[in-house]
């Protein structure tokens, strides 16, 4: 397929247009991961069709906008 004709919109595996998103938390580097202190939020955008993810820094109050990055 041209990379100049094919559509942006939706998975960028499969194209489905359905996603889910939900939320984790990790350790970061050091102190924060030697007493395992949850440092680091990510907001997880999932296709609800194939399962392909993305993990985005969590920006509070962007749930919306990071939903349309993902589908394009």
């Amino acid at each position: 397929m041209d990379p100049d004709t094919r559509d942006t919109s939706g998975c960028p595996k499969c194209g489905h247009t359905e996603v889910t998103t939900d939320s984790i938390s990790t350790t970061g580097g050091g102190l924060s991961k030697m007493f395992d202190i949850q440092t680091k939020s990510f907001t997880v955008v999932s296709c609800s069709n194939c399962g392909y993810s993305e993990l985005y820094k969590d920006v509070r109050n962007r749930g919306s906008d990071i939903v349309d990055v993902f589908l394009g």
